[in-house]
């Protein structure tokens, strides 16, 4: 008999342990075995019976942004369950869990702060990197993906510094919802080089570096050392990056794409995704990729990776690149982009136009505008990456729907405040010729008999499959050639010929679709001779590699 003050041997608490804990799902034989005794209700209830009562307290939440911080406390409890709902209800929660309401959540990041998820380097202490890493007990074949974020350009709102490692967890929660890479393979890391942005440096709760953003060749010397260190220490991952400034995204990605497995969902599956909503309306326009014309709005590193892929189609169908070029106009902030402006940057010089071109067309303050652009170069294809809300007025389309018997029209930017047109306005400028996919979720339009289901152009689409078909073939780098198995793949999940037909597939349908993208992306790597792992059969290895949300064993003092 134990005297007073006398306790018994600590057993580890697996209730405390996100990655174990099953929480009312352990059995009574688990409960004696890993010291729970007492500690849970009677009632053994299964996953799926705890899946659903965590939706409902979740919808019972509040808005958006307190259904987010509701599944963020359940993933930091018990991260099977936090996949089990996300899984089950993916397109409900994919605008919860990612883009818009995550950028609610980066801006509230400090103040809503209650555990941390990732791992956060700091640029003033590029030394620590390696003993940073160590913290996570992790082997050089540990890991499969990993999501880094400087967060100077978050989902369209700018620099949010420390709370854009958000993006990075939202991501990852998508790439296994979307495609079943295992939750315990991957990492989220949030470089923090400072911020530039005055209230945060001024909140004393601001979590991150109080310093201005770090550039120049301080933040190279960081940068290079970031994937030399992951490279080294995980040299099968897929090393993704995520909301760089436009400064930074394309250059990083052109420096090192060779030598890294990188990808940038920015500029190479915005790109991609775009590609995919192209190659379907080509099916029903009649014109032929090669004769396409695109007046791309918004020319920052969104817009003009899609204007590349785009481009690099073009020549696929037979078009000389000289000639695809000449098919591609870029309108920034200072109207058509020209060869004559001194403040281009280096990836829109190659689309800008030549001055005499332009010679006789109307200007205003703001250069040459869209509208009169359009008018004059009667594209076949309108992309907005511009975040301008109504850019795409009625005079805009009504003047592309002169010239084009079925303008393809993809008002990509997002949130829905900040959208260039809304597909029922499109629709009815149009007389319901235009095809229209958009960067924001759309109910179905009803118009003179015809429901159109408007396709969305989410990159959730696209690169979790990709993603995925690049761990599973073990490609030593990602190729164009992968990209464009991924984008062919999306595409020919839907038949766009059917009259309101969707341009892409449903989110309902992005397990299934991610498998087949990722079955795709890994015959492209074994022909492209980048894979690492030959496989007789992508894609039964494809399904083999997805993780399930379920719960497993315990065994007993694995706490």
């Amino acid at each position: 008999m134990k005297e007073r003050g006398e306790t018994s041997p600590v057993i580890p608490d697996v209730l405390t342990n996100p990655l174990l804990n099953h929480g009312v799902a352990f059995t009574q034989e688990e409960r004696d075995a890993q010291g729970l005794t007492g500690r849970l209700p009677a009632a053994v209830l299964t996953l799926e019976q705890q899946a659903g009562r965590a939706f409902r307290q979740m919808q019972a939440a509040g808005d958006d942004l307190a259904k987010n911080v509701y599944l963020e406390e359940l993933h930091d409890r018990n991260e099977i369950l936090y996949f089990k709902v996300l899984r089950e209800h993916l397109p409900e929660l994919l605008p919860i869990v990612y883009d818009p309401t995550v950028g609610l959540a980066i801006q509230k990041y400090s103040q809503e702060y209650r555990s941390p998820r990732g791992l956060f380097l700091s640029i003033d202490r590029p030394d620590a990197m390696d003993r940073a890493f160590d913290t996570l007990g992790l082997g050089s074949n540990d890991v499969d993906l990993i999501v880094c974020s400087d967060a100077e350009e978050i989902l369209g709102i700018g620099d949010w510094g420390v709370g854009g490692v958000q993006i990075a967890v939202g991501k990852l929660a998508v790439y296994t919802a979307a495609a079943g890479i295992d939750p315990s393979r991957v990492i989220a890391v949030s470089l923090d080089v400072g911020t530039d942005r005055k209230s945060l440096l001024d909140d004393p709760l601001y979590l991150g570096n109080r310093f201005p953003r770090v550039r120049g060749a301080s933040y190279d010397a960081f940068i290079e050392k970031y994937l030399r260190t992951v490279s080294a220490r995980f040299p099968h991952a897929l090393l993704h990056f995520e909301d760089f400034g436009p400064s930074n995204a394309r250059r990083i990605l052109d420096t090192y794409r060779d030598d890294y497995r990188i990808f940038n969902d920015d500029v190479q599956g915005t790109g991609a995704i775009a590609l995919a909503a192209v190659l379907s309306a080509v099916k029903v326009s009649g014109v032929p990729m090669r004769e396409q014309k695109l007046v791309v709005y918004g020319s920052g590193t969104a817009g003009v990776g899609i204007a590349d892929h785009l481009r690099d189609a073009m020549m696929r169908d037979g078009a000389s690149k000289e000639d695809a070029d000449s098919r591609i106009w870029l309108i920034d902030k200072q109207g058509l982009l020209t060869r004559d402006m001194t403040d281009l940057r280096d990836f829109q010089q190659g689309y800008a136009r030549d001055p005499a071109e332009t010679q006789g067309w109307s200007r205003d303050e703001d250069g040459i505008s869209l509208l009169e652009t359009v008018r004059r170069v009667e594209p076949t294809i309108l992309l907005g990456t511009s975040t301008v809300p109504g850019a795409f007025t009625r005079d805009v389309v009504e003047a592309m729907a002169a010239s084009c018997e079925r303008p393809i029209i993809l008002p990509l930017s997002n949130p829905t405040s900040q959208i260039e047109a809304m597909p029922a306005d499109i629709i009815e400028w149009t007389g319901g010729k235009a095809l229209i996919a958009t960067g924001i979720p759309v109910d179905p339009v009803s118009f003179e008999g015809t429901e159109y289901r408007i396709g969305q152009a989410n990159n959730a689409l696209l690169y979790p499959g990709l993603g995925l078909g690049t761990i599973v073939s073990g490609a030593d780098h990602v190729t164009d050639g992968m990209l464009r198995a991924a984008a062919q793949a999306v595409a020919d999940q839907v038949d766009p010929t059917e009259p309101g037909a969707s341009l892409l597939p449903p989110v309902e349908d992005l397990w299934e679709s991610s498998a087949r993208t990722a079955t795709a992306v890994v015959e492209a790597a074994m022909a492209e001779g980048v894979a690492a792992q030959h496989r007789a059969d992508p894609e039964r290895a494809v399904r083999e590699r997805m993780w399930e949300p379920v719960y497993q064993p315990v065994e007993e003092g694995s706490a």
